[in-house]
C-alpha cells in the first residue's frame, strides 16, 4: 500500500514567559509570539478516497487545542507552566496523537527563523 506524509499549519497568538531562566534573561519577562504550529500526519494512501486524511478532520480535532491555547496565557494552561517551544510541541502531541494517531511529528515555530520539531517518545 502506498505511504505518503501531509501537514496541516495553524497560527496561534499567544504570551508567555519562561520562568527557570535567570531574571535578567529577556524571555523571562512577559512577552508574546505569534505561534506557527504544524502538524504532520504519515500513512498509508486510502485506495478509495486517495488521502491519508481529510484536512478538515485535521483542522477539526486540532480545534480544542486551538481555543485553549489562542490569545491565552500559555504559562496558565496546565502542563504549559515552563511553555518553552518544545514543551509546547510536546505538549500539543500528547493531546494530538489520541485525536490523530497517523500525527508523525509536531512542528512549533516561535518566530520566523526558529523551530521545533518534536516526533515522540
Amino acid at each position: 500500500m502506498s505511504r505518503a506524509q501531509i501537514s496541516k499549519e495553524f497560527r496561534i497568538e499567544a504570551a508567555h514567559l519562561l520562568p527557570n531562566l535567570p531574571a535578567g534573561h529577556k524571555c523571562r519577562r512577559l512577552h508574546g509570539h505569534s505561534f506557527r504550529v504544524t502538524l504532520h500526519l504519515e500513512g498509508p494512501i486510502d485506495p478509495h478516497l486517495g488521502w491519508i486524511r481529510d484536512y478538515a478532520e485535521i483542522a477539526d480535532a486540532f480545534k480544542p487545542v486551538f481555543d485553549r491555547l489562542d490569545h491565552n496565557y500559555l504559562n496558565d494552561v496546565r502542563g504549559l507552566e515552563n511553555p518553552t517551544s518544545e514543551n509546547l510541541a510536546r505538549w500539543i502531541w500528547g493531546e494530538m496523537k489520541p485525536r490523530l494517531p497517523e500525527l508523525s511529528a509536531v512542528q512549533v515555530c516561535e518566530t520566523c527563523t526558529t523551530a521545533c520539531t518534536y516526533t515522540g517518545e
